[in-house]
């Protein structure tokens, strides 16, 4: 449970108990006041009321005061308990009082509810206003002891880099000397390399040329397996497009004569056949007549779709020429 859930909880019993000790009190100057009214002088009856709000008003200051020391983690000493306690017997006894000299103890037990409830809430409320400041302060003692953790986790990284960079300057200023030591030796060196790099120079450029003649023989060789290559292709594709369109020629010419050797039929054909029909009637140049007469549609539906079909090619044949 972290900090705010805890304030929560300490809001919750310091409503609750001032719900409570409200209730209490306000009940309490109902019982007590006919109470105090039956003995008291006539003329001094108005007065009635008071004994019960003092009583009640020592209450609130007991609550009030206990509840702020909890929260300091205070202890007023003996005190504050006889006070408390000797405010709760009051309560009790002058709420019973009428009862209890009437004999009635159906009376009494239920007048000594809000007494008793009063007193108990007080005790049970101090010791969880209590047990809430302790858990507040546990919760506290963690967030510093975690708060201290941190930083000197902060102060351990901080010193460790440091160390870190000191040994980086050392580190550096050795590769520094070597470094100058190393170049003291290449320059000891630097003429044999030179002598050494010339040879190596010429004897690679030799070799650049000697496999560049290669390559090129080898590039040529691979161009002219490729462009060999891709007219085999070409002819390959070009006789399977021929065959293609003679397959696709001949099965239009067996679907358009199966269409036109069916006859006239007895009833007007549906329209997506009839449609079929007009149009292998169109590609064999059959006359409009026919074509309609083959369908069982009427000449004029025929001649629309003669019509289209001549749109259509004429439609087609600049894109072909493109």
């Amino acid at each position: 449970m972290n900090r705010v859930q805890i304030r929560s909880s300490e809001r919750a019993l310091s409503v609750g108990t001032w719900l409570i000790v409200g209730g209490a009190m306000l009940y309490s100057v109902l019982t007590v006041t006919p109470l105090m009214a039956a003995h008291t002088p006539a003329e001094w009856q108005w007065t009635a009321p008071i004994l019960p709000l003092v009583v009640d008003a020592a209450v609130v200051i007991v609550v009030r005061l206990d509840s702020v020391l909890a929260r300091l983690s205070g202890h007023g000493g003996a005190w504050p308990v006889a006070l408390r306690w000797m405010t709760g017997t009051m309560t009790l006894a002058l709420n019973i009082g009428v009862s209890a000299l009437a004999g009635d103890l159906v009376g009494v037990a239920v007048h000594s509810v809000a007494p008793l409830l009063l007193i108990v809430t007080a005790e049970a409320g101090l010791a969880y206003r209590r047990a809430l400041t302790t858990a507040i302060l546990a919760v506290e003692a963690r967030k510093r002891a975690e708060q201290d953790v941190r930083e000197r986790a902060a102060a351990e990284r901080e010193e460790n880099r440091l160390r870190a960079a000191r040994e980086q300057r050392d580190h550096e200023a050795r590769l520094a000397r070597e470094e100058a030591d190393r170049q003291d030796r290449i320059r000891r060196e630097e003429s044999e390399r030179a002598e050494a790099a010339d040879r190596a120079e010429r004897e690679a450029a030799e070799r650049r040329e000697h496999e560049r003649e290669q390559a090129e023989a080898e590039r040529e060789r691979l161009e002219r397996q490729a462009a060999q290559q891709r007219e085999l292709e070409a002819q390959e594709q070009a006789e399977r497009e021929r065959r293609e369109r003679v397959r696709e020629q001949e099965r239009m010419e067996r679907e358009r004569a199966a269409l036109l050797a069916a006859g006239p039929p007895p009833a007007k054909l549906p329209e997506e056949q009839a449609r079929a029909t007009v149009a292998a009637a169109f590609a064999a140049g059959v006359p409009v007549r026919v074509a309609a007469e083959l369908s069982g549609w009427s000449v004029g539906w025929a001649s629309a779709r003669y019509q289209e079909h001549r749109d259509g090619n004429a439609a087609t044949a600049p894109a072909l020429g493109r």
